[in-house]
């Protein structure tokens, strides 16, 4: 049997005694001893080795804490509310979170106490795309994410198309006080998963992050890996709305398919928008295909392909056939998300994507 290992313990960082005195009776409360360290060796070897790092709100200008390395897991710890200066110094260190006591006990018992657990599992990621304009992508989407949260996870749904009208309409949470894009458009490289969750609109279990309808911004690649990255860290389901179709040049798009678990690609059961899906999941010659792996839901529309004549103009099987939903247009109109029950068209369809999502997760 191998020797047990410890969980690495907290790291607290702070000169206020009566501050230090609060941290270190709520972090005994949670059932951990934190190590304290102000600065030289102790401090640096400490801030890596943490699980968790609370910075007393009395350091933020410290050189000694300044200059270490950004890293997941800090949180600020204040006895009063920060002034704007002290929250920019907290956001430029990296902090998921301003701890306030004695109002915020709770939340930082309970955060103390998960940081000396095992670490979460990645949530997955799913991307939904259409073949051509209008071919329902964004209902599809927006469907799978409320499936998956029926299961219990908060998920978070991704809007990447500037221009589509925003997700939160779909999810009827576009009055839910939140972030959209715009907001967001500049973050790079690690973000604090949490603290982006609970700063985006939320309806049903799902995280929305999704375009501003009176300031559409194009979502640069490294914004949306960033986001993408946080939810998944944290052990949250995502799923991004790519809706346009994508070309090999579009740097956003290829960076959430290359590491998706899932590609969906909805394709409306007519001649054009098959032919189109075929040259995505194809490409040119000499260029990426975006689309390469994707698995394929036909869109069934009157008088239109059947999915099996789908599946020869693409050269694709197909995973599932979407049928018409009569109630669809009407709920959306009136602000309602769409139907995901058992014996609905987009239910049946989001549990098939839910199977393949759990068949990728075992294999993987």
């Amino acid at each position: 049997m191998p020797p047990f290992v410890p969980p690495p313990r907290p790291l607290v960082v702070s000169a206020d005694e009566d501050l230090l005195d609060d941290v270190l009776r709520v972090l005994a409360a949670a059932g951990t001893e934190p190590e304290v360290a102000t600065g030289g060796p102790a401090l640096r070897r400490a801030h890596r080795d943490a699980g968790l790092v609370l910075l007393g709100s009395d350091v933020l200008d410290v050189p000694a804490v300044r200059a270490l390395p950004r890293r997941p897991g800090v949180v600020v710890v204040a006895g009063a509310a920060l002034t704007s200066a002290a929250w920019a110094a907290a956001v430029e260190l990296g902090a998921e979170r301003v701890a306030v006591l004695p109002d915020d006990e709770a939340w930082l018992a309970a955060r103390a106490a998960e940081a000396v657990r095992a670490p979460v599992e990645r949530g997955w990621l799913a991307v939904v795309g259409g073949s051509c304009g209008g071919a329902g992508a964004s209902t599809l989407a927006t469907a799978l994410a409320l499936a998956a949260a029926g299961s219990g996870d908060e998920v978070l749904l991704v809007d990447a198309d500037p221009w589509g009208g925003g997700l939160d309409l779909l999810l009827g949470a576009e009055d839910v006080d939140g972030l959209r894009w715009p907001a967001l458009c500049g973050v790079r490289g690690r973000v604090a998963g949490e603290a982006l969750l609970s700063a985006l609109p939320g309806i049903g279990g799902v995280r929305v992050l999704a375009a501003a309808r009176e300031d559409p911004v194009a979502v640069p690649a490294a914004a949306l890996t960033a986001v993408v990255e946080a939810a998944r860290a944290c052990g949250r389901p995502v799923v991004v709305d790519l809706s346009r179709p994508a070309g090999p040049d579009d740097a956003a798009a290829a960076a959430v398919l290359a590491e998706a678990d899932l590609a969906v690609l909805v394709v409306p059961a007519r001649l054009r928008a098959a032919s189109a899906a075929r040259s995505l999941l194809t490409g040119t010659p000499g260029e990426p295909a975006p689309w390469g792996s994707a698995r394929l839901v036909v869109r069934e529309t009157a008088g239109g392909l059947s999915a099996a004549e789908v599946a020869a103009v693409t050269g694709r099987p197909v995973l599932a056939a979407l049928g018409h939903d009569r109630g669809a247009v009407a709920r959306g109109e009136r602000g309602e998300p769409p139907s995901v029950t058992p014996r609905s068209p987009l239910g049946a369809v989001t549990g098939r994507l839910l199977g393949a999502l759990a068949l990728a997760e075992r294999a993987a």
